[in-house]
């Protein structure tokens, strides 16, 4: 865990224009920058970033945040990746808190191991793509497989040389610790020698581009035909995409990313045009990478081969994914016919009808996985539905994803002919509450649509995200019952009123990431900012106009309190203390 102190210091040492503008071009358009949004698409710049607050959003589709948030958004990274990215630019770094803490001088060390591990994979793959250029074998097996150089250059592709110590030629002394620990060079028996001999070489990036790992191939015939880096402190298969860094660009482009199985398919798939996929790295897609998938892209498909492998791959990464699913991410699969895999079939038939079968033929995850556990089920008897009933039980127990959930739950009651109420007694959950529905009436629906009304409580957590040294201004007795936006406004002002100075807006917003309110400070940036002028929105009449909302909102929660405690008075009683209560607020003085 990043202790949020760091994260504070992070973000004032880093400014958000510079870190946006390398992705994207930002022009000066009064006091903030703008430009076109580079998370949806729009011919008129409606994306804001504002150097005073050190936050951006776009007016068109609501996409806000910090420099730590810009970066997992569009790089595809997590929370504790984009501050490592950070971190690095600026010279931090990161520390964690542990039960046992590391000190400056272990973190250090460690850091230190890190680019030693870094410097050595790139080195070798380096060398790897400079013994390519001088083997005509190698160039003649990439030649027949229709790679151009523009691909190969693209994924960074090499020769590991025949040989047991070619990598001699680059490291000396040979072996040394560093080549063993990034699993470049195998001991056996007292001796050293080369991982990789007469392979072509797929080197294998993490989201920032450095080489972690490598994936290797053989020319000719021999076993076995892929081989891989081992686990490493750099490598670690379950986490990591093979084409994820190379294809970025292409999956923002395209909206979506396709997993294939092997390193060969993601390569011939952009030789053709298909930039956007990504392989797994020598294991089955795990829980981590559709965490990693998702955070690309709404649209995610899986290819496999459509023989009992390929299946049997496919199930794995279903399962796998279940706990992960949300309702606004579709997933779904495509099985090729079995004589094919991507890279044969995109040879065979060409960009058009590869994606025309991805888009068309795919199945979504829904139809899949009924597909998979109705197979050899007779649902026309008894036992085939009790059996249905039994083996997805406890695999749609793993769904969170509310309206997937509750979908796929109707559907088996459908297909086993139970009633949502007894099959959630079934399921072993509580059945769902029957409502019994009223009449509608409703007024003719307007040909435009109407402005979202703001409640007077977002205008004053907006007005504070915008301006934390507000906070000074607002007192909440402690007596008072808070709920929803109400409590988020009192978390912020605590939040702020707890540092010697003000936070500011950035550092704001991370301190929410991941809190109860996190949400309720999203959706007041996503349904209230109208315009970039209302980022900078802190005149003295916008804070007497803040002072006398906070009043007008204390006079609510006080009349609210007063109606629940005379309620209770009249359903059961108040105790002494909430009698007490009760008189306080009716007096005159306490207004």
């Amino acid at each position: 865990m990043i202790p949020s102190e760091f994260i504070d210091e992070l973000l004032a040492k880093v400014d958000i224009v510079d870190i946006i503008d390398e992705h994207v071009p930002l022009k000066k358009g009064g006091a903030n920058y703008m430009a076109c949004c580079p998370f949806h698409k729009e011919k008129s710049p409606s994306f804001s970033v504002s150097p005073q607050k050190q936050f951006y959003h776009c007016f068109g589709c609501g996409a806000h945040g910090t420099a730590i948030g810009f970066i997992m958004e569009y790089q595809g990274l997590s929370f504790t990746e984009a501050v490592q990215y950070l971190a690095d630019r600026t010279g931090l770094t990161v520390p964690r808190t542990h039960a046992r803490q590391d000190n400056p001088e272990q973190r250090a060390e460690r850091k230190k191991k890190q680019q030693t591990l870094e410097e050595t994979t790139e080195a070798a793959a380096a060398f790897y793509r400079g013994r390519l250029k001088q083997d005509a074998r190698a160039q003649e097996y990439l030649h027949k497989r229709g790679l151009s150089a523009e691909i190969i250059e693209h994924y960074g592709l090499g020769y590991a040389p025949d040989g047991w110590q070619p990598l001699a030629q680059v490291f000396q002394p040979y072996p040394n610790t560093p080549l063993v620990e990034s699993g470049m060079v195998v001991e056996k028996d007292g001796k050293h020698y080369d991982r990789f001999r007469d392979r072509i070489m797929f080197p294998i990036r993490n989201p920032r581009g450095q080489v972690i790992g490598f994936g290797a191939r053989v020319i000719d015939k021999g076993e076995p035909k892929y081989l891989n880096s081992p686990e490493t402190p750099l490598f670690d298969k379950g986490r990591n995409l093979y084409g994820l860094h190379e294809g970025r660009a292409a999956i923002k482009e395209a909206g979506r990313i396709l997993v294939v199985e092997g390193y060969m398919d993601v390569v011939a798939l952009a030789q053709f045009g298909i930039g956007y996929g990504v392989a797994a790295l020598g294991t089955a897609t795990t829980a981590e990478h559709v965490k990693i998938l998702m955070r690309q892209t709404d649209s995610i498909y899986f290819c496999f081969d459509g023989d009992r492998a390929g299946r049997k791959a496919a199930w794995r990464a279903l399962e796998n994914a279940l706990p992960q699913l949300k309702d606004d991410k579709t997933l779904h699969f495509l099985f090729l016919p079995e004589e094919h895999d991507p890279d044969s079939y995109i040879r065979a038939y060409g960009k058009a009808q590869f994606e025309d079968a991805l888009l068309n033929q795919s199945k979504p995850l829904s139809a899949y996985f009924w597909e998979h556990l109705s197979d050899g089920l007779n649902l026309n008897t008894q036992e085939g539905k009790a059996e249905l009933v039994k083996t997805s039980a406890p695999l749609l127990a793993q769904i969170t994803a509310p309206a997937l959930s509750f979908l796929l739950k109707q559907e088996l009651g459908d297909k086993v002919g139970i009633d949502p109420a007894n099959l959630a007694r079934l399921l072993g959950q509580e059945a769902p509450k029957q409502h019994v529905k009223q009449k509608s009436y409703k007024l003719p629906q307007e040909t435009f649509r109407q402005p979202q009304m703001s409640t007077l409580v977002e205008r004053q957590i907006r007005s504070l995200l915008i301006n934390p040294a507000w906070a000074a201004y607002i007192e909440l007795p402690e007596y008072l019952n808070l709920s929803g936006d109400f409590a988020c406004l009192a978390n912020l002002a605590e939040l702020i009123n707890s540092r010697k100075e003000p936070p500011g807006s950035a550092q704001i917003l991370e301190h929410m990431r991941g809190t109860p309110h996190e949400a309720t400070v999203n959706r007041i940036f996503q349904n209230m900012l109208h315009g970039a002028e209302e980022l900078e929105s802190g005149s003295e009449e916008d804070c007497e106009s803040f002072k006398l909302g906070m009043k007008k909102l204390l006079n609510e929660l006080k009349y609210a309190q007063i109606e629940m405690l005379k309620q209770k008075n009249r359903q059961g009683g108040l105790s002494e203390s909430e009698k007490k209560l009760l008189l306080a607020l009716l007096t005159p003085a306490a207004h």
